[in-house]
């Protein structure tokens, strides 16, 4: 049995799921850390554009890789993959609007550990639904 293809659909559907657990954390903690509730508003708002282009092809980027398994391993390195780029859109955006790198810094910090608990509920959710997945058709080769 071949590869199941993935439909774009399902791909837009996950990255608009994930932008909002996504921003809604990172207005938690920017407003926590910054003191401001219109700080953690302009990053989380902000962060919607740029994350959700960003985790677009995020994901095209891993349909495409031949991971052989799909399992634990390739969520957890999805996840860890995945927070590398977020970790550094939020630092930059942190640091823009508050002017301030080790606000920047706080905010990734709280970051790196909601956010990857998060993301990796949210693959697993993900991954069993069958929801845009497009099963491959058994190819029997006749001699």
């Amino acid at each position: 049995m071949g590869k199941p293809k993935i439909s774009r659909k399902r791909h837009i559907a996950k990255t608009i799921t994930w932008r909002i657990v996504g921003s809604i954390d990172t207005f938690i903690l920017a407003t926590f850390f910054s003191g401001s509730l219109e700080t953690g508003g302009w990053i989380a708002f902000t962060e919607v554009i740029t994350k959700t282009i960003l985790y677009y092809f995020h994901e095209r980027a891993w349909y495409s890789y031949n991971w052989k398994t799909r399992n634990r391993k390739r969520h957890f390195s999805k996840t860890i993959s995945w927070r590398f780029i977020g970790t550094l859109d939020t630092l930059l955006l942190s640091w823009i609007f508050t002017g301030s790198p080790i606000m920047g810094l706080k905010i990734i910090t709280g970051e790196l550990i909601t956010k990857m608990l998060l993301y990796y509920f949210h693959e697993r959710v993900w991954y069993t639904s069958n929801w845009g997945v497009i099963k491959a058709e058994n190819q029997s080769s006749s001699l």
